[in-house]
């Protein structure tokens, strides 16, 4: 008796899904993806409509709170605004301010993260979480002292002492993102310069710093930003209005009994936020990112 094995039906076939075919989502997905889209299109407008007033109202020669298209276009806020008394002197003051204040805590935090990088002590943790500390201290709580101590060493309305005193508020920041960034530039770069008889400070500025130029270009502009736009230590600090950065002398546009120039404020805001813009323009495109690091080992 012969006995037949049983085939597998050839009709019948599997569903295979392609790899790139479309996956049907479900209901709950669909609607979670619209809620989703929804609140980041109401965010959006939180910050497009500011913006959108900003450059309106700049416009406009009677500009008001609300957000309307002005019956017509005229740049004579920025006449008024682009003056040595309201724009270049304090711009100039932001400048010295915020650039030296940034070199300053550059140059410092990359001097305090290298030990902290490359050598591994018990009281490197816990100076690291004291730093991290430092940076949720609130300015206004050591005003009065540093006040007092200012006015006792003679320093008040000193523009050099104003920039000490924000590099050291930056520091505890800047030396955490510095040693972070150092942490990335591998250890074997610099003992191969130890090897050929380079000093530590030589290995530091001719190894390490061009090799992290993209972390040191984040911290300058982190610090940078955060000085430009510092109003109460220098509103605290600086007493004459000749020295006092763009920040403080933003107080010019509101006038007595609650009345405010909307049109040269919006004005001057815009002129206020280009030298930022300008900056991280500037130091994005002549750094060159993240390809620092490229070629440095070659395995």
């Amino acid at each position: 008796m012969a006995i037949t094995a049983a085939r597998p039906d050839t009709t019948t076939t599997r569903a295979v899904t392609a790899p790139g075919a479309l996956h049907m989502t479900s209901p709950r997905g669909r609607t979670m993806r619209w809620v989703s889209n929804v609140v980041l299109l109401a965010i959006a407008v939180c910050f497009a409509v500011p913006l959108l007033w900003l450059v309106l109202a700049s416009l406009d020669t009677q500009a008001s709170l609300s957000v309307k298209v002005p019956s017509q276009f005229t740049l004579d806020n920025f006449a008024k605004v682009l003056t040595p008394d309201l724009s270049f002197i304090p711009l100039a003051n932001s400048l010295l301010l915020s650039g030296g204040t940034a070199v300053v805590t550059v140059v410092v935090a990359i001097l305090a993260a290298y030990p902290l990088s490359r050598y591994r002590m018990r009281i490197n943790k816990p100076f690291l979480y004291s730093i991290l500390f430092g940076t949720g201290l609130p300015i206004t709580a050591m005003m009065v002292p540093v006040y007092a101590l200012f006015v006792s060493l003679n320093l008040i309305d000193n523009v050099w002492g104003c920039i000490f005193f924000l590099a050291a508020t930056s520091l505890p920041m800047a030396i955490w993102m510095s040693k972070n960034f150092m942490d990335s530039v591998p250890i074997v770069l610099e003992e191969a310069a130890w090897t050929d008889g380079a000093s530590m400070l030589t290995t530091l500025w001719r190894v390490v710093i061009p090799l992290m130029r993209p972390g040191i270009a984040v911290v300058f502009i982190f610090v940078f930003i955060q000085a430009w736009g510092n109003f109460f230590v220098p509103f605290v600090l600086l007493l004459s209005p000749d020295k006092q950065p763009a920040a403080v002398s933003i107080f010019n546009f509101f006038g007595q009994n609650g009345a405010v120039a909307y049109g040269q404020l919006a004005a001057f805001s815009i002129v206020y936020s280009v030298p930022v813009i300008a900056l991280y323009v500037i130091v994005s495109r002549g750094l060159g990112g993240g390809s620092a690091l490229a070629g440095g080992i070659k395995g």
